[in-house]
């Protein structure tokens, strides 16, 4: 038999993973929280002994989607040796996410409203600042790419990646979006680089 804390824990994963689905198909406003108390089959006092309300819950979604493309970013980079590959590949990896339903509406289009814009931005820094300002100091530390303030420079390559993603999320082609958001991203690296960047013939 599972613990109380293993059966509390299973309920909140439930509660997270129903609302997730709801909140990309409908949206925060839309979504009621019967609804999420019936996709994950709990009480509503079950909902609200983990969440105080709808907007801690959404809250919690948006994290969770947080962490999952972390851990796709470093499961895109495992076994990367070379600092510029892991900057583009995880580059890459962090927008190809930004192309699912869950990722653009919950996290890059109704985050900012339902959070509110110092939360959103705060929360996105936690899961996404440290991760760029450590491959930054690995890639300056090996002379891979030029020497600049680390703290600044990480604001900037993770701003710039936000705003991308949030121009694919927006598009009518997000596909195509996609493509263009991905050479500009590349350009931003690439100019970084110590190296001589061939040029395509």
């Amino acid at each position: 038999m599972p613990t109380k804390a293993e059966q509390s824990e299973a309920t909140r994963t439930a509660l997270v993973q129903a609302a997730q689905r709801l909140f990309a198909q409908r949206g925060f406003a839309d979504t009621p929280t019967e609804a999420v108390v019936q996709a994950a089959g709990v009480t509503r006092g079950a909902l609200y002994h983990h969440f105080r309300d709808k907007t801690a819950l959404f809250q919690a979604v948006y994290e969770a989607l947080e962490q999952q493309v972390v851990d796709r970013i470093h499961a895109a980079t495992e076994g990367l040796t070379d600092p510029m590959a892991v900057l583009r590949t995880g580059a890459d990896a962090f927008l190809d996410a930004c192309l699912e339903p869950a990722m653009q509406r919950i996290v890059l289009l109704e985050a900012p409203a339902v959070l509110g814009w110092e939360t959103w931005r705060e929360i996105d820094q936690a899961y996404g600042l440290g991760l760029v300002r450590a491959v930054l100091e690995v890639a300056m530390a090996a002379g891979a790419i030029r020497a600049a303030p680390v703290e600044p420079l990480a604001h900037i390559l993770l701003g710039g990646l936000v705003e991308g993603a949030m121009l694919l999320a927006s598009s009518d082609d997000p596909d195509a979006a996609r493509l263009q958001v991905g050479e500009a991203v590349a350009l931003l690296i690439n100019g970084l680089s110590t190296a001589p960047v061939r040029r395509r013939r």
